[in-house]
């Protein structure tokens, strides 16, 4: 009897992971065959584990055949980009695909401080997170025991929530901001499908993956995102499966033609994330215990974050890469949104 199950790209995460919803997304829109294992299940199918459990693992074939993890979703995303070809969520034209990039750090880096946020800091969203995330990979387990395990998953992450910086100083920043981008977003779909054009990127999948959450399942964000959003709330649910759409090069937007809902979107990215990127990259270089910066007119204070330290230099190594028309048209796009101060002088 034939082994499928070589020919499937596997991954382990679970639907309470926004970026594991994020790749599942990926992986139908780009029609990949694919293998979803549930967290807790990854040590019975016989899959090698990874030092810190991060969601989703995928695994790839070393050169002896044998599976080895990765855990990080943007590489894993370009990494399909090469090995798979037809309906890349990656744009052909540099210059866009660096805004795409910039978007889709934006959704993994600083919408995910929204989504910890309402979920660990409000009581109903607590109450809800810590009855249902442990359900979703250990059904046949006591009521007892699921309440256990709940408490466990709040007592873990809880205390997390001063590493994305949501803390009493930084709350009120991180609410106003999730509503301005609702606010944009929902301005932007008015008009246009996706970020970039009428074909999802990379940046259509990373704020989606945190919107799975804040839209659909915890309810204070969730309230939040029907009042102000609707157009967002259905776009979500819509993203989740974009097998069926067929899309063209033509989809994508021009970079030196971007509609203002586009660059409105980009305006928040300036706002919020590309400040916090800057004070936590001079905080890892003075060896700092605590970025201090301001943002958005208020305080902001929370632990340093080495990954987001990778992050600005991963995005400066790309638009450091870009053919001086393509990086011309990158500039244009980004002037006046406040994303540019990431990379004067470069």
């Amino acid at each position: 009897m034939t082994d499928t199950t070589t020919d499937l790209v596997t991954l382990n995460g679970v639907p309470g992971s926004p970026y594991t919803r994020k790749m599942l997304a990926l992986l139908r829109y780009r029609r990949i065959p694919y293998r979803l294992i549930l967290a807790s299940h990854g040590a019975a199918a016989g899959l090698p584990t990874t030092k810190v459990s991060l969601l989703p693992t995928f695994y790839f074939k070393d050169q002896t055949g044998a599976l080895q993890p990765a855990t990080d979703s943007t590489p894993i995303l370009r990494r399909l980009e090469g090995e798979h070809a037809g309906r890349e969520a990656r744009p052909s034209n540099p210059a866009l695909a660096f805004l795409d990039a910039l978007i889709e750090d934006y959704g993994d880096e600083w919408l995910t401080k929204a989504m910890f946020h309402f979920r660990w800091a409000y009581a109903p969203d607590i109450a809800r997170a810590s009855a249902i995330l442990p359900a979703w990979t250990r059904g046949r387990t006591s009521d007892d025991k699921l309440k256990v395990m709940g408490d466990e998953i709040a007592g873990r992450q809880i205390p997390r929530l001063r590493y994305v910086g949501s803390n009493e100083v930084t709350g009120p920043i991180i609410e106003a901001s999730y509503a301005r981008f609702l606010d944009a977003f929902e301005a932007h779909l008015r008009s246009h499908s996706f970020m970039l054009g009428a074909r999802p990127g990379a940046g259509d999948f990373g704020c989606y993956g945190q919107l799975t959450q804040l839209a659909l399942f915890d309810p204070t964000s969730m309230a939040v995102t029907e009042a102000r959003a609707p157009r967002v709330f259905a776009w979500t649910g819509a993203v989740e499966d974009l097998s069926g759409l067929e899309p063209t090069e033509a989809d994508w937007f021009a970079p030196d033609a971007l509609p203002e809902t586009t660059k409105a979107i980009l305006t928040e990215i300036g706002r919020v994330y590309a400040p916090l990127l800057l004070a936590n990259a001079k905080a890892l270089r003075d060896g700092a215990q605590q970025v201090e910066t301001v943002i958005d007119g208020g305080r902001w204070v929370q632990q340093p974050f080495t990954y987001q330290g990778k992050c600005l230099q991963w995005l400066r190594e790309e638009y450091a890469a870009l053919a001086p028309a393509d990086r011309k048209a990158a500039d244009a796009a980004l002037a006046g949104t406040g994303c540019e101060v990431l990379f004067q002088g470069l």
